[in-house]
């Protein structure tokens, strides 16, 4: 996967269609962004960018007063994303990740839970290999 820098508003999409369970046009974008003085225009920029960058993906159209408005989802999870930013476009070695994983176990707020789910999610993966 190549890795894709997001700007702040893009960052900002990207988190509204990750965190709702349904596609979204651009005028719901708008309406439930926190940046509210956005411009027609410019959210249209900010989506036609998002294609481009293959982050987001046209799922359908919606009904609105008028007319028919697309309507669009994440493409690519937040999971992904942040892996992605993580490791670049070079596979990790496995001391980095072993650094990352002690990294992200040091900032969790219950860190035994996650050492717990971390060594369940490993187990299956062993399994999974053998």
């Amino acid at each position: 996967m190549k890795k894709e820098t997001l700007t702040k508003s893009e960052h900002e999409i990207m988190n509204l269609l990750w965190h709702v369970d349904r596609p979204l046009t651009a005028s719901e974008i708008i309406e439930q962004s926190t940046d509210k003085t956005w411009k027609d225009s410019y959210i249209h920029l900010l989506i036609n960018s998002l294609l481009d960058k293959g982050m987001i993906r046209a799922e359908g159209f919606a009904k609105t007063t008028k007319n028919y408005a697309r309507t669009f989802v994440a493409a690519v999870s937040e999971e992904a994303y942040a892996v992605q930013q993580i490791a670049g476009r070079k596979p990790l070695s496995t001391l980095s990740v072993v650094s990352i994983v002690s990294a992200l176990v040091e900032q969790a707020e219950e860190p035994s839970a996650l050492i717990d789910a971390v060594e369940r999610m490993l187990a299956e993966k062993r399994k999974a290999i053998k």
